[in-house]
């Protein structure tokens, strides 16, 4: 399936944000109680991100949630 040039703009803004904060996939899942797998899904875009974990996301990569909208 191939990805819309939105979503794809919108994964590398994730990966972007933990890369600018200092962050490994670990580190983030460790930060939020998720896996490490579930980090790297949604940085590949295979998995869409849900509101509340957008929100958290944000919040810990110190971004608003607009900057990845």
């Amino acid at each position: 399936m191939r990805q819309s040039h939105e979503r794809t703009v919108f994964v590398g803004k994730l990966k972007k944000a933990r890369v600018e904060a200092g962050l490994t996939q670990a580190e983030v899942a460790e930060k939020l109680g998720c896996s490490q797998s579930w980090v790297s899904k949604v940085e590949l875009g295979e998995l869409r991100v849900e509101a509340i974990w957008l929100n958290r996301l944000a919040k810990l990569y110190g971004k608003p949630v607009s900057y990845f909208l």
